[in-house]
Order: C-alpha cells, then sequence, then structure tokens
C-alpha cells in the first residue's frame, strides 16, 4: 500500500490532508473503486474531494497514469462517489435520530438555533423561500449575539430526508451538539464539499465576523 503521508492529488498536484481528499484503489476486476473510509486494501491514489476533479481524473486518464496500468474507470464514477457520500451522510443522520440528537419542524429548528443547541440545520430542497429566510434570520441573530455560526446545508429532498428520519415532510430538521451530532456533520461537509461547497454561507458569516470586529473597534 502507498505510504499514508503520500496524499498527492492526482489530478492537482497539491498535498492535503485525508479529509480533503478521496482515495481510489483497483478492484479485482481492474475497475477504479473509490475507498472513502480509506480502509480497501492494495496501492492507491487519491483525488481531491470535489466532483470536479473526481470527473477531470476520470475523462483525462489520471487513474491510469496513476495506477501505472490499464485500467477501467466507470462510466458515472463521479455520480458513484455522490451516492456513496449520500447514504454515508443520511446514514449517520438516522443513528442521530435514534439518539435523540435532531430536531425535527421549523419552530424546533428555530428554538434549537436561537438557544445555540443546533450544531447545523438540514433544508430540504423543497423547502420554501419563507422558511428559508425565517431560519437564516434566526442564524444570523445567534452569530450575532456571539452564539456559535450554525452553518445550514440543503443536501437532500424532502424523500431522502423522511426516509433517513423516519417521518414525513421533513423539510427542516437540525442536528444538535454532542458525539451523534458531530459524527453527522463529519459526513455532511463531505458532501458539501464534494458538490462544490456553499459560498453563500461562508460569505454570510464572514460579513457577520467582519461587522462584528468593525462594532468593536468603534467602541
Amino acid at each position: 500500500m502507498e505510504s499514508m503521508n503520500d496524499r498527492t492529488c492526482i489530478v492537482t498536484r497539491r498535498h492535503a490532508e485525508p479529509d480533503e481528499l478521496i482515495r481510489f484503489v483497483v478492484g479485482p476486476d481492474n475497475s477504479v473503486v473509490p475507498d472513502i473510509k480509506r480502509n480497501l486494501p492494495g496501492r492507491g491514489c487519491w483525488v481531491s474531494a470535489d466532483r470536479v476533479n473526481v470527473d477531470k481524473a476520470a475523462r483525462k486518464g489520471a487513474f491510469a497514469r496513476a495506477f501505472k496500468a490499464q485500467v477501467v474507470v466507470p462510466l458515472e464514477l463521479g455520480g458513484m462517489v455522490d451516492h456513496i457520500l449520500v447514504k454515508s451522510a443520511l446514514g449517520a443522520l438516522g443513528l442521530a435520530r435514534k439518539a435523540g440528537a435532531v430536531a425535527l419542524g421549523a419552530t424546533k429548528v428555530e428554538a434549537s438555533i436561537r438557544s445555540g443547541a443546533a450544531l447545523f440545520v438540514l433544508h430540504a430542497a423543497e423547502a420554501s423561500e419563507d422558511g428559508l429566510r425565517k431560519l437564516t434570520q434566526a442564524r444570523r441573530a445567534t452569530a450575532y449575539a456571539e452564539g456559535p455560526h450554525i452553518a445550514a446545508y440543503k443536501l437532500f429532498s424532502e424523500a431522502e430526508l423522511g426516509l433517513a428520519l423516519g417521518g414525513t415532510n421533513v423539510i427542516h430538521a437540525a442536528v444538535l451538539a454532542g458525539d451523534a451530532g458531530r459524527a453527522v456533520q463529519k459526513r455532511m461537509v463531505a458532501l458539501d464539499r464534494y458538490r462544490g461547497g456553499s459560498p453563500d454561507e461562508r460569505a454570510m458569516f464572514a460579513a457577520i465576523a467582519d461587522e462584528v470586529d468593525a462594532a468593536e473597534d468603534m467602541e
């Protein structure tokens, strides 16, 4: 197996930490296999953990060069990785729900945000603009009050959230702070990164930090 210190993306040639990369190995049928948990045997190679670079590696023959062999790259490798990340994230979310670490419904989600109990928030793809705006305002207010910066993700459909959480009409959910919540957060961050990240979220909290700094400078 390759040295675990040699984590360089075969597309960008950039060295990175394990969470910023996806490991791939060659399976018994000579096909390229994503090793999300980084525990499959054999020599591996690394790709930056985003869909753009995984697709580029598949399209430009980077895997054959990295493995120094003719390998079979699945046509939908990028989609395969997305599916694995989704399954992992929703599985962890279901476990957090069983542990009592998830609040459901706009009212309970808002309360968990304003109390600072929420670690992060999930919105279904079908969420209304009004519902999103109300919970975003709550997250802003909590951050301005020097509470936690509570991220929000819009990664799943209502059906996907309902299946994972054992309910129907699941539009908004908050994952609460704690060990179970952090396990889910790690997987949500990975899926969000793979899909391109949430630049609006980063911009919002950066603006809040700037405004707080400016207010402190004026005191």
